[in-house]
Order: structure tokens, then C-alpha cells, then sequence
């Protein structure tokens, strides 16, 4: 009997033991095997034609609108500013020559860190203060397992912390939206006459309040979870980072889907970048005798990193792999805004259409990149300039010369104001817009207090003219940094301007005051290097920050 208890206790030890050495595996096995959609085979699009003749040349019409949003694209991933991925090997000439025929804003600046509030101040022009709309939805269940796989060990940062009864207490994935009340631009535009169509990545809610079609689009043809084509697609090359936890819960759940105006899940009918550039063709085709706003939002070049096998070998033969992938992820972009321009052309709707590029923050850390931002410090989920400073390029022959550029430091918020005046469009009554009408892109906007601001929980910093302040509580301080003299961010000033602090603290403070507060709380606080990507180990020294979702 003893023997058999002591053989029953070695089991146990073994078993507890593989367990908790495999604790990691087993925790993506049921992630990867619950809270998963069913998905229908591919079908095809129809999409909602304009008249057959045209009542108006495009010329009398109001501008078409074309809006491309990539994902997580750093500065320095387009060759417009001389950069390029892996060392300049790999040119963007399609963004570039967007970028020439029309005004390249060079200090440019997203709505916040990271992708959801980001967006959600680009469709609306205002600020979290006004829409509490201040922290990216997560997936369920994504907060717990990434804390879980979360490997301190490695990667020398110091824990990651989750917090499960704010979590348990936040409401649910799909209902962590933009509120129905807040106006954007495709409801602006669509009260100017203008259809309207979404297509790619959302990411403002899911619920009925909160879906692109709720929130003015015509039709929405939505990224409905996050493969660019099935991890055994025999056309596709995969990188994974096994160092990062997040990239991890993303091939464990993520699933290859879209879905059209509110329809069950199916199959895309193609590598995602590339089916949704082939879509919007069709949009238009289908829209070219009416006014049109077109928001193409790709999931390039967000994780997880695919890539088509022809981009995969049209690149050269670089390393590492994830490198690899990424220059054609990177190459699959710029052909999208290639042959969206080509089309215009073909249309012969070029010239009175407004093109706009721009990405949703800056390059992540978190795919063990170095140079993606460079030559700013700091990543996504950091308001360094390389979590915050984007590529934004407008393209519009018939009002604004190629060639043109713009030194004025512009926001994700201006561009809803900047549109709707471009289409003669008018601003919802009642409403407090805070981005400026960027038009007629001539000197500097008059920006109330000349100053941009982003915040993330308690995490905080605001642009002044040429200064810009962040505060966080942790680790517990302030970064003053003069842009005009130190673009990069290499001298911290704090110390040395108590008063200049004091001062942009203040107005930090006054733009919280009577704010909305949150719509949910946040869950995660993460931290951030603010000098090295999560595949390098982090020494003792290293500026660290937390950032808070």
C-alpha cells in the first residue's frame, strides 16, 4: 500500500512538475481551442454601384476621398524621409510618389500610442478628454493570457501587471466602443452626399451602437479577426516572435474572416492586403460618377507577421526572418497604394481626389525591429516621438502643388475637420471639435494654446510650439525635451526649465478638467524600453515607462 502511494506521489511530482515546465504550451492550447467563430467558405462582394452617367465632370463634383491607414507603420519603413526597411534595401515608391504629388506634413503626430483611440480621434476630430474613448479594446481573455506568457526572465523588464477585477469589471470586448453619440466623418460626409465605405480593420466596438455601418458608412467590409491568410496557406511565410507575448495569443486565436455589412464570418478571397486593395478597386469602379469616401484601413503591418510568398522572394535575402517578412509586408502596402492611385488615374477621377496616408501610431517594440522608427527614440505605447510621430501625406492635384511640404506639427485630430472642409461639408452643431482645418495647407493652423496633446491612463505629455512635457507616474517623472534643438529626444531638460514644467503641467491639467471620464478602465500596465525592442535583453540601467490599457 505504501509502495502504491509513493508511486501514486511520484506521479503527481512528475505531473505537476511537466505541467508547470509546459505551463506556457498548455495555456495557448486552450487559448487556441476556445472562443473561436465559425467561418463560412469565401464569397463575393457586392458592392453598391452610383448612377450609370454621371450628372457632373468629376472636376464640378465634390472631391472623392480615399483614405489609407496602415498599421504600426514606423517613419523610417517608407523611403520618403530616406529611409527603408532593412537599411533602405527595400523602397516604398508608391507611397513615395504619393508623397511627392501632393504636401508631406514632416511633423506629424498621431492621436495617442496606440491603435483604437488613435482611430477613434481620427473618425471624430476630439480628443478622450471628450469621448472617454481612451483605451485600445482587447479580445477576451487577452489581458489574462498575455500576462500569463508575459517572460521577465528573458527579456530583464520587470513585470507586467493585469488587474482582474478591473477586468472582470469592464464590459465586453465587443461592446468597448466609440459611442453612438460621438459624429464622424463618414456620417459628416454622408450628410454632404457622399456614399461611403469602410474597409479592413475597425476596432471602435462591435455591438449594434458601435459598427462601422452604426457610425455612417454605406458599407463595411470588416477585418473580422486577424490572419492574413491561414498559417498553412501554401503561398504564405510566417514569422513568429516567440519572445513576445503578444504575438503569441495572436496566432493561438486569431482566425482568418471577414465580414460584410453585419454578416456572418467567411473566408477573405485572399492575402488580406491584397484582397481589400482588389475591393476597393471595385469600390471604385462602382462609385466613379458619384462623390465617394473610401477609408481602407489595412492590417499591415500589425503582427501576426505574414507575408505572400512572392513578396517573401522579391525582397532579397535578408535577416533575420521576421525582418524578411516584414520588408514584404512592407512592399505589399505600398503596391496597395500603387494600384489605388493607378486606378484614379484609369477613372480619370485623379485629380479632384484627395488621397490620404497616414499610419495609426508609431513602429512597435514588441517585433524586435531596431531601426523601424529611427532615428526617434521610444516605440508604440510611449509617447517618444517614434510611439507618436507618423507619415501623413496628402495628395490632391487640384488644389495642392506636388512638391509641397508642411514643417507646422500637425494631429490625427485635424483630419476630420480638414475633410469635412475640403467637401464642403459642415460641422455637426453642438459639437466641440478639436483638431483645426489643416486647409488651405499654408502656414500654421491656429491651434487653441498651440498645443497637442496625448495621455494613456496616467501617462501623459502635451507639444507646446517646440517644447513637449510627459509625465507618467510610473516610473514617477517628467521628460522635458526642446524639439527644435533635440528632435531625437536626447536631453532631457527637466532639471534645467522647473518653470517651463510648471507651466505645461498646467496645461495638462486644464485639459483634463471636466473631462469624460474613461468608457472602461484599463487593465494592463506594460512595460515599455524606451531604447531597446522586447527581443533584447534590458539592463538594470535601461529607461523603462509603463504603459497603461
Amino acid at each position: 500500500m505504501r509502495k502504491m502511494l509513493l508511486v501514486m506521489l511520484a506521479i503527481v511530482v512528475i505531473g505537476g512538475g511537466f505541467a508547470w515546465y509546459n505551463r506556457q504550451a498548455i495555456i495557448l492550447y486552450f487559448v487556441a481551442n476556445t472562443g473561436k467563430e465559425a467561418v463560412a467558405a469565401h464569397r463575393a462582394i457586392s458592392w453598391a454601384a452610383g448612377p450609370e452617367d454621371a450628372e457632373a465632370p468629376p472636376a464640378e463634383r465634390p472631391p472623392n476621398i480615399v483614405f489609407i491607414l496602415a498599421d504600426d507603420l514606423g517613419i523610417n519603413d517608407i523611403s520618403t524621409f530616406g529611409g527603408g526597411v532593412a537599411g533602405g534595401s527595400v523602397p516604398t515608391p508608391n507611397i513615395d510618389r504619393l508623397a511627392a504629388d501632393g504636401m508631406i506634413f514632416e511633423q506629424a503626430y498621431s492621436g495617442t500610442a496606440s491603435c483604437a483611440p488613435s482611430r477613434a480621434m481620427l473618425m471624430t476630430g476630439r480628443y478622450p478628454t471628450r469621448t472617454g474613448f481612451e483605451f485600445t479594446p482587447t479580445p477576451d481573455g487577452m489581458g489574462r493570457m498575455v500576462n500569463l506568457l508575459s517572460d521577465t526572465d528573458r527579456s530583464g523588464l520587470p513585470p507586467l501587471e493585469w488587474d482582474s477585477a478591473q477586468a472582470e469589471a469592464a464590459p465586453p470586448y465587443a461592446e468597448q466602443g466609440l459611442p453612438g453619440s460621438e459624429i464622424t466623418i463618414a456620417e459628416v460626409l454622408g450628410e454632404a452626399g457622399y456614399h461611403t465605405v469602410h474597409i479592413g480593420k475597425w476596432h471602435l466596438g462591435r455591438g449594434a451602437e458601435f459598427d462601422p455601418n452604426a457610425q455612417g458608412f454605406d458599407e463595411s467590409l470588416l477585418m473580422a479577426s486577424g490572419l492574413f491568410l491561414p498559417e498553412e496557406h501554401p503561398d504564405v511565410v510566417n514569422a513568429r516572435l516567440d519572445f513576445d507575448p503578444i504575438d503569441r495569443f495572436l496566432w493561438a486565436r486569431m482566425q482568418f474572416a471577414a465580414s460584410f455589412n453585419g454578416s456572418e464570418w467567411f473566408e477573405p478571397g485572399g492575402y488580406l492586403t491584397d484582397w481589400w486593395t482588389d475591393e476597393a478597386i471595385s469600390v471604385i469602379r462602382a462609385n466613379r460618377n458619384r462623390p465617394f469616401f473610401l477609408y481602407l484601413a489595412h492590417w499591415g503591418v500589425h503582427t501576426p507577421l505574414q507575408a505572400t510568398r512572392a513578396d517573401y522572394e522579391a525582397v532579397g535575402d535578408i535577416e533575420p526572418r521576421r525582418e524578411r517578412v516584414y520588408a514584404a509586408m512592407v512592399r505589399a502596402l505600398d503596391r496597395s497604394v500603387g494600384d489605388i492611385m493607378d486606378e484614379l488615374e484609369a477613372q480619370g477621377l485623379a485629380d479632384n481626389t484627395i488621397i490620404v496616408f497616414s499610419s495609426d501610431n508609431g513602429g512597435a517594440g514588441y517585433i524586435g525591429l531596431p531601426d523601424i522608427n529611427a532615428p526617434f527614440r521610444g516605440w508604440k505605447l510611449t509617447f517618444f516621438e517614434g510611439g507618436i510621430r507618423v507619415p501623413l501625406f496628402i495628395r490632391w492635384p487640384a488644389r495642392i502643388a506636388a512638391g509641397s511640404r508642411s514643417d507646422t506639427a500637425v494631429a490625427h485630430i485635424d483630419l476630420m475637420p480638414t475633410l469635412a472642409a475640403a467637401a464642403g461639408a459642415a460641422l455637426p452643431e453642438g459639437v466641440t471639435i478639436d483638431g483645426v482645418d489643416l486647409l488651405p495647407l499654408s502656414g500654421a493652423p491656429e491651434r487653441p494654446g498651440d498645443a497637442i496633446f496625448w495621455q494613456s491612463g496616467y501617462y501623459r505629455a502635451v507639444r507646446q510650439g517646440d517644447w513637449k512635457l510627459q509625465v507618467s507616474e510610473r516610473p514617477g517623472r517628467e521628460w522635458l525635451f526642446n524639439l527644435a534643438e533635440d528632435p531625437t529626444e536626447q536631453t532631457d531638460l527637466a532639471q534645467r526649465h522647473t518653470d517651463r514644467v510648471a507651466a505645461m503641467r498646467a496645461l495638462l491639467d486644464r485639459h483634463r478638467e471636466g473631462r469624460r471620464p474613461p468608457l472602461y478602465p484599463y487593465t494592463l500596465e506594460a512595460p515599455i524600453a524606451v531604447d531597446r525592442t522586447l527581443a533584447d535583453r534590458v539592463g538594470s540601467q535601461a529607461e523603462v515607462i509603463y504603459w497603461p490599457n
